[in-house]
């Protein structure tokens, strides 16, 4: 798209009756962090009894394994509200680990071998077992080293007015719902297009522990740090390269964003599809399962992406049938590295960056993409996460060859004409300057999140594990001597008893054997 085209679209909001129409954005958060013994190691205690149970609680769960905790962060128009609430939920659960820590970096470390990697436990309940199973066949398939890795996730949906604007403004007749489906899918596919933007800016794993590679061969060119630290010199986000959260047996399928239906089936093929490479392994029917099935992905959420359309699903729904009745309700950003330099993971800047990003990526307009652009995006990606900091590092921009300089530049001067609109709506200065501020992060890669650590790593002079064990260290003195600032240690510990009750309830209206329920929950896929 032209700077031409974003600025029409602008030009067209800017009347009073559109103007502030964008008021009233909501987000979430998810951010995951492993639990670690005081010297650093991986916990391998249980689920803190105190948080409550983590297939009911809808604030404090668990992710891969019982030491990786996932705390969630209800919807809300307020991003300083969202990042209190995270903060509340780390300090209590803290409250509650004893002398273990949170670990403040996504790349685990002084993980020995991957059998220390506990998987998490869901109770009795048939939901519960299903859940571990699940976690059984990751394992069995990819590993538990991969599935230690640690991210943030970013939920976003637009307010109604801004849809209805947009719709006006665009002559569209159809339903509203149709309208903002199609919508998000075009920000979607800008997304994925530009992707390669956010590990550039916020990639925070440049360097790991030689532990991680469990005696792996690498092409990557990594450099030696102290005792146990490898990292990429220029490189940005490890955890979204080849070494991380991807899933090569997937690189296969063709799920593709030009139409709701288009992305539906993609994924419902998947999930019915059986596999060449996991046939071999038990599933559930077998008397001592090593996974849910056969298939290429056990269920939809096996399906790795670093973004996602999505909608609440009703009991039993799956996400799919979830988006086919209703249309898409939000998107989840998973492209995020758990930020080192915050307690909580991720900075009220980044949210405000997203935001206007996210907003970018709605607004200009998005051409269909076919699978050719799609693995495109995922080449510039593994560019910027090798090599994104090197001097004049080439970008491959619609079939033609692009510094990422000269694209970043392009990309920040339209962000700054949707910060200034944003800015006007809601009565603030921070989104402009917000963009001004990180706009100088492309013309001095130091600035960077990765360039950042790489440089405190280096002048510590200590490994990467020992790094973040001081970090972790810090912020835990932190939540601790920072008071609540929305919830209470009151309402927290109340959640967490109903929660262990609402567990207990699942298991006593199970009726059905653990097999027969599986066989009704893939009968109905």
């Amino acid at each position: 798209m032209t700077t031409h085209d974003l600025t029409k679209a602008l030009t067209a909001l800017a009347p009073e009756q559109h103007k502030y129409a964008i008021k009233g954005i909501q987000r979430g958060i998810e951010r995951e962090a492993l639990r670690i013994q005081p010297n650093g190691t991986i916990s391998q205690q249980a689920h803190p009894k105190g948080v409550g149970c983590a297939l009911t609680n809808g604030h404090i769960t668990t992710d891969f394994s019982e030491a990786l905790l996932e705390f969630i962060t209800p919807v809300s128009d307020s991003a300083e509200e969202t990042l209190k609430q995270l903060h509340d939920l780390q300090k209590f659960t803290l409250s509650k680990m004893g002398d273990e820590l949170l670990w403040p970096i996504s790349m685990p470390c002084f993980i020995e071998h991957q059998d220390d990697i506990a998987l998490a436990q869901f109770g009795d309940s048939n939901i519960g077992r299903m859940k571990t199973l699940y976690r059984e066949g990751l394992k069995n398939r990819y590993g538990s080293m991969m599935q230690a890795i640690a991210g943030v996730h970013f939920n976003i949906s637009f307010p109604n007015s801004f849809w209805k604007s947009l719709q006006t403004i665009k002559g569209d007749t159809g339903s509203l719902q149709d309208f903002i489906s199609s919508g998000y899918l075009g920000l979607i596919r800008n997304f994925k297009r530009e992707l390669w933007l956010i590990s550039y800016l916020f990639g925070a794993s440049p360097a790991l522990c030689n532990s991680f590679l469990q005696g792996r061969s690498t092409e990557l060119p990594f450099k030696k740090l102290g005792k146990g630290t490898l990292y990429l010199e220029t490189g940005t986000a490890l955890r979204l390269g080849n070494l991380g959260y991807t899933n090569s047996a997937q690189s296969s399928l063709k799920v593709m964003y030009n139409s709701l239906e288009e992305y539906v089936a993609g994924l419902k093929a998947a999930i019915n599809t059986p596999s060449d490479i996991y046939h071999q392994l038990a599933d559930y029917k077998d008397a001592q399962p090593k996974q849910l099935n056969k298939n290429v992905l056990q269920i939809e959420n096996e399906f790795y992406s670093p973004i996602r359309p999505k909608r609440n699903a009703n009991s039993g729904e799956t996400p799919t049938d979830a988006l086919l009745r209703g249309g898409i309700e939000y998107i989840e950003i998973r492209a995020l590295d758990v930020n080192p330099f915050a307690a909580t993971g991720i900075d009220i800047e980044q949210i405000h960056f997203l935001d206007v990003f996210l907003t970018y990526c709605l607004l200009k307009d998005s051409p269909a993409m076919d699978w050719d652009s799609q693995q495109r995006s995922t080449e510039n990606l593994d560019t910027v996460v090798s090599d994104g900091r090197a001097v004049q590092v080439m970008l491959n921009r619609s079939g033609e060859t692009c510094s990422l300089a000269t694209w970043g530049a392009e990309i920040f001067t339209q962000l700054q004409h949707v910060a200034t609109y944003m800015d006007e709506a809601y009565g603030v200065s921070y989104y402009s300057e917000t963009i001004t501020r990180l706009s100088q992060w492309v013309a001095d890669p130091d600035l960077t999140y990765s360039g950042r650590y790489v440089k405190q790593l280096k002048e510590s002079g200590v490994d990467n594990g020992y790094f973040a064990l001081a970090l972790a260290k810090n912020y835990q003195q932190s939540h601790e001597t920072t008071p609540y600032h929305v919830y209470s240690d009151n309402y927290l510990n109340q959640q967490a008893e109903q929660s262990i009750v609402a567990e207990q309830t699942l298991k006593a209206a199970d009726n059905v054997t653990f097999n027969a329920f599986l066989d009704a929950y893939f009968k109905a896929k």
